[in-house]
């Protein structure tokens, strides 16, 4: 069973999100939180699978929450609730560790699948909004760039084609899929990656991917 505490201080989106994830028989609310503080508080008092935060609620912000959270608890998913507009929250939140973003207005389907895809350690990753967001707002500087540059190179060809995907959103399926390996082989790929870059989850490595020019423009 996902265990998920749901943080957004309007009462009406808590309730809709609650409607919409109680229809799947794997996952169960176990708290909600009208603030960042509460959020982080009700997360440390409960075993949290997956965290879904607004990026703006009183008292503390769900980016404030976030980087508390990755800290304190990092065995929690943090997914960040937001709208298209607010691009500049989200790169920040790539940044604290989140496993990813969605959207508020995202069909029910794709709500559910998202929480499953978080809980199991893979990010979520809407490919066409994050590659907007990186090159806007995580752009490239010439000493970040170097930097990344330098990261990347401990790695292999055959790794550098994994990263290329990871940061187009494949989940480890895709990435089997399109390189011709299996799953298992694929999902270890990933997991080698993100310990010899030093990442917390594959948005920060789809991040460096970008920041080395690693990745073809949008």
């Amino acid at each position: 069973m996902i265990r998920v505490l749901l943080a957004d201080d309007e009462a009406l989106i808590r309730a809709g999100i609650r409607l919409v994830l109680e229809t799947a028989d794997d996952m169960e609310i176990v708290a909600e939180a009208a603030n960042g503080s509460e959020a982080v508080e009700l997360v440390r008092r409960h075993q949290i699978d997956v965290a879904l935060l607004d990026i703006r609620m009183p008292k503390l912000d769900g980016l404030a929450a976030a980087e508390q959270l990755t800290r304190l608890v990092p065995h929690t998913r943090i997914v960040m609730l937001t709208t298209f507009g607010e691009d500049e929250y989200v790169a920040r939140a790539l940044r604290t560790g989140a496993a990813g973003f969605l959207l508020k207005d995202t069909p029910p389907d794709g709500l559910i699948h998202a929480v499953r895809v978080a809980a199991s350690g893979e990010a979520i990753l809407s490919p066409k909004i994050t590659r907007h967001i990186i090159e806007r707002y995580v752009g490239p500087e010439d000493s970040r760039g170097d930097a990344a540059r330098r990261r990347l190179s401990v790695l292999t060809e055959r790794e550098r084609d994994v990263l290329i995907l990871i940061s187009d959103g494949s989940p480890n399926a895709e990435i089997a899929k399109n390189l011709l390996i299996s799953e298992g082989t694929a999902k270890a790929h990933v997991s080698r990656i993100l310990t010899k870059l030093d990442c917390t989850n594959r948005v920060q490595a789809a991040i460096l991917a970008h920041d080395a020019g690693l990745l073809p423009p949008i």
